[in-house]
């Protein structure tokens, strides 16, 4: 039964079963949406290797000003982070991009000899995300949807073929940019006027609140857009249906050039 076959429901009508199987359909989205979301962005363990680092060095920095010691003790964090998601085989992306922000913020650090340069890196990657999010949506190619296409398994399609889901990827990107435009109009005055401690504080209350927030804007604008479309599924679907019509022509080309002989013997 093709959809234009199947039976429609009046306004104010109550669907067959009481609408649970739209409601299993909607349960069902969104629990896909909340696990690639999970998966982009690292979860909790991820949250927690972004922001273990930065609490580190602002605590021993706090208690004892020593830049080296703060330093070289958040960059072994996030190397011990790196070493145990390798021996236990799991992804990671997120360490190592931790591990590499944290190493930039030392390198900076012990260069300038001001402990509050450890910080500038990752504000400097902050603003650059910022305008990415923002250019790219204004561009017609959403960061986010870049980001989570391969996630859902849709890659690009949502840019002429999904245009429910393109508008979800505009929205989220907004959010994302915008989100870290103002954490960033308040770190930078901090950068100026602040000390390093009030800066790495601030800065460790700021890591996680602003992303959960990003995090659940997109869940609801994707969560309110229609389904992925399956890319993969279709180029596998596409690929069997190529060999099944290869298979019939051989058969027939074998066929015709079976001996009539032959053929007449089968026949009879």
């Amino acid at each position: 039964m093709t959809s234009l076959d199947k039976p429609t429901h009046d306004a104010g009508q109550s669907p067959p079963d009481g609408g649970r199987e739209d409601d299993g359909q909607v349960h069902d989205s969104r629990a896909v949406t909340e696990a690639a979301l999970f998966e982009a962005f690292g979860g909790i363990r991820g949250m927690v290797e972004t922001v273990l680092p930065g609490l580190i060095f602002v605590t021993i920095f706090t208690i004892n000003k020593d830049l080296h010691v703060s330093a070289i003790a958040a960059l072994a964090v996030s190397v011990v982070m790196l070493v145990v998601r390798l021996l236990r085989k799991d992804t990671v992306k997120h360490a190592f991009s931790g591990v590499f922000g944290v190493a930039f913020g030392v390198v900076f650090a012990m260069f300038t000899g001001n402990a509050k340069d450890f910080y500038l890196p990752g504000m400097l990657y902050t603003l650059g995300l910022a305008l990415a999010y923002i250019i790219t949506t204004l561009a017609g190619v959403p960061l986010i949807g870049l980001m989570l296409g391969p996630v859902f398994k849709e890659n690009l399609s949502w840019r002429t073929r999904n245009p429910g889901r393109k508008k979800a990827y505009t929205k989220a990107s907004w959010a994302w940019g915008l989100i870290l435009l103002a954490k960033c109009a308040i770190l930078f005055p901090l950068y100026w006027w602040a000390d390093t401690t009030q800066l790495g504080w601030i800065l460790v209350i700021l890591k996680i609140p602003p992303f959960l927030l990003a995090v659940w804007l997109t869940w609801v604008f994707l969560a309110k857009a229609p389904p992925p479309i399956d890319v993969f599924a279709e180029m596998e679907a596409a690929e069997k249906a190529e060999e099944a019509e290869r298979a019939a022509r051989e058969g027939n080309v074998a066929e015709a050039d079976e001996p009539a002989a032959g053929r007449h013997r089968r026949g009879a």
